[in-house]
């Protein structure tokens, strides 16, 4: 076998798994070795590729052909033992001899998790579980929202100056941020199945949100508009037909501006108006789930990025921070809220990840919430 290790074949797996497009299933790598006919060594790597094809261990038994049997096959998630839209995996892997399994992280759906790595087990397989478990079960996290609390799992980006700003004193933002962020932000925009923005910033930028100049789909399009005001002339509605876009208003909405909307090919849902009359995001997220839109990436504006992070619907953040100075007086920054009372309340990012973006940087992380709970303050 290759001289490496289980963390090694594993973190093989997991960046092979990042190349998929498989919602609303999740990311899955799989990595098989073996000995060749020469006695040789050889390692195979695979992904989920999309729903509803073949999963990464199958594709991996199959390039490994008569060789699968006595392999040593590392996956990313557990493998399925249920029917879905591919039979199980377990039955594949128990079919196909194979040796060893390792898995980086258990199923989290509460119904199923264990069941697979007890059927490999029962079937005389030796399964190691927990290799780089961090990693996997960050690569799933969207999926594991999804399936365990009905929502979509949402994540915001930011571009700003030095100082926090997102525009100049007349208004201007074009450009905050180089070419290199602005194209990495086209990646993030791919890698969602969609991206939202609240309606000031249709009404400011009229903007597209298709995925440009870089590889990958464009994701569906929502607007958070509980009033309507999103005009029929805005690209995002002419062009309804041709990407999937769909506007989150109120129960209140005017059905006269609902029926416009319709008849270009947008998308109205209506969810429960908030006291202060704005849409319920958690409402909102839920529908998308519905729809399944697992991942969603929120690109302002200010006011939306600050009414979820008050809410705590923000999962992930990811900000381009451009070494400029903007610093217009009386307006807000790139986050539009009352804000924490102290750096102790404020949400931050776990274990942030720092890049350079050309000469921007760029930092990205899971949000963590301070607790509620007075007496755990320090």
């Amino acid at each position: 076998m290759p001289n490496m290790t289980d963390e090694q074949l594993m973190a093989r797996a997991l960046a092979a798994a990042r190349q998929g497009d498989p919602s609303p299933n999740p990311h899955v790598g799989c990595v098989i070795t073996f000995l060749g006919s020469d006695g040789q060594p050889v390692v195979l790597e695979t992904f989920h590729q999309a729903a509803g094809e073949q999963h990464a261990e199958v594709l991996a038994l199959e390039a490994a052909g008569p060789h699968a049997r006595g392999a040593t096959v590392y996956v990313t998630l557990e493998p399925c033992n249920h029917h879905g839209r591919t039979p199980p995996c377990v039955d594949a892997l128990i079919q196909a001899g194979v040796a060893r399994v390792v898995v980086g992280c258990r199923d989290p759906n509460p119904n199923v998790v264990g069941q697979g790595i007890e059927r490999l087990r029962a079937a005389g397989i030796d399964v190691t579980v927990g290799v780089l478990e961090d990693k996997a079960r960050d690569l799933i996290a969207p999926w594991t929202k999804f399936i365990t609390t009905g929502s979509s799992f949402l994540s915001l980006k930011l571009a700003l100056s030095l100082d926090g700003r997102i525009a100049s004193r007349t208004g201007r933002s074009k450009w905050i941020t180089g070419p290199e962020s602005r194209a990495h932000g086209h990646s993030l925009r791919a890698s969602h199945d969609a991206v939202m923005v609240g309606v000031n910033t249709v009404l400011a930028d009229d903007p597209r949100l298709t995925v440009r100049a870089v590889p990958g789909r464009s994701p569906a399009r929502v607007v958070i508009d509980s009033k309507l005001r999103i005009p029929e002339t805005a690209r995002l509605v002419t062009t309804a037909r041709e990407v999937s876009t769909c506007v989150m208003t109120t129960t209140r909405a005017d059905a006269q501006r609902v029926a416009l909307l319709e008849s270009f090919g947008v998308a109205v849902v209506r969810v429960p108006p908030t006291a202060e009359g704005r849409c319920d995001m958690r409402a909102v997220l839920r529908e998308l789930a519905k729809r399944e839109v697992v991942s969603v990436l929120c690109e302002g504006g200010a006011e939306l990025a600050g009414t979820l992070l008050a809410d705590k619907h923000v999962e992930r953040l990811y900000a381009f921070i451009a070494p400029l100075l903007l610093g217009p007086r009386g307006r807000p920054g790139a986050v539009d809220w009352a804000g924490p009372e102290s750096p102790a309340d404020a949400p931050r990012l776990i274990n942030p990840e720092w890049e350079l973006h050309g000469r921007d940087a760029f930092v990205s992380g899971r949000v963590e919430y301070p607790s509620d709970d007075p007496d755990d303050s320090p």
